[in-house]
């Protein structure tokens, strides 16, 4: 039988928190049809409301209206925005998604859909993530929750959390990994166009993100060394390439992204290694020289400055064969 998902919004809801996960098993449902088979999902969005449901972006959405608490459902998937405050708010829907859960094999949030799932009491005792900007909020207001800002989803046996709102993807695509497989998975990741499947226990934030945070100015020389990892990336030779002293460009570096060239180059080879042995089978040897380690052992002591693990402990903690 197919798994019944439906998509909770409400007003002022954050569109992509239910358009991604929409599409995810939707995509899966295209996928799996193209093989002959019979989808897998049966997807909707639902809403307390009757008349269409105005998203933050000015988009309406047409939702159904909710079905019983009581009837069966595979998987709820909670989105979030800014209209979630109101719906936290509201003791009849706070109640059904209480109900929900007793006949639901899984519960889930997106975003800051975390605290309507929260206001149920559904999360007490729980790890979750939202939003990095609500974390302090979340824990605050819901003091028995331990609210992590770092990963990307979390799960918590039959209960889901994600972190800002294109993470949402990456928790549905871990749903479909968990029904469908992981081949199935990768390839609607492909067929989305995402760049990267990422575990739960993934940052929310890139490095070339965070080096970013204090404006663009090197954002061409971070490309650059993204595709160059394997080269002697010392200072002279990122001088160069942004056509700087090597004093000044050392100076400069360090003022807007917070980091030494050195450790960025670092960071920047650990998450490339990171993707490499979350996602393929290469050994970890040949990861290290492939992102300009060297050898094993400048790569592990490189994973333990950043992440306190060894690559062999990351690579069982998040890698999957491919089925």
């Amino acid at each position: 039988m197919p798994k019944i998902i439906h998509v909770l919004a409400f007003p002022n809801v954050q569109v992509l928190d239910v358009t991604g996960p929409l599409q995810v098993f939707a995509s899966a449902n295209d996928l799996v049809r193209q093989q002959g088979l019979p989808a897998p999902y049966v997807i909707n969005v639902i809403a307390a409301q009757l008349e269409p449901v105005m998203t933050s972006a000015g988009l309406a959405l047409v939702a159904e209206p909710l079905p019983s608490a009581d009837a069966p459902c595979d998987t709820l998937v909670i989105a979030g925005g800014w209209g979630v405050y109101g719906a936290a708010d509201d003791p009849a829907l706070v109640d059904w998604v209480r109900r929900k859960a007793a006949h639901s094999r899984r519960m889930t949030s997106v975003c800051t859909g975390a605290f309507l799932l929260a206001a149920s009491g559904l999360l007490d005792g729980c790890r979750v993530v939202t939003h990095w900007t609500r974390c302090e909020e979340l824990a605050s207001k819901y003091p028995k929750l331990t609210v992590e800002a770092n990963p990307i989803f979390i799960q918590q046996g039959s209960l889901w959390t994600s972190a800002g709102v294109t993470a949402g993807i990456d928790l549905c695509l871990a749903l479909v990994e968990q029904d469908l497989g992981r081949a199935t998975a990768l390839e609607v990741a492909r067929h989305l166009v995402v760049f990267l499947k990422r575990p739960g226990g993934q940052s929310q934030f890139s490095v070339t993100l965070s080096l970013q945070k204090g404006g663009s100015r090197f954002a061409e020389l971070h490309a650059w060394i993204a595709e160059h990892l394997s080269l002697d990336l010392n200072i002279s030779t990122l001088a160069a390439q942004v056509g700087m002293s090597e004093r000044s460009f050392v100076r400069h570096y360090r003022a807007e992204t917070g980091q030494t060239p050195a450790r960025a180059v670092e960071l920047l080879r650990v998450e490339t290694a990171r993707r490499q042995l979350a996602d393929s089978a290469a050994s970890i040897k040949r990861v290290a020289v492939h992102c300009g380690f060297g050898c094993e052992e400048t790569m592990r002591r490189s994973f333990l400055r950043a992440l306190s693990v060894t690559p062999q402990t990351y690579r069982e903690r998040f890698s999957a064969s491919v089925e």
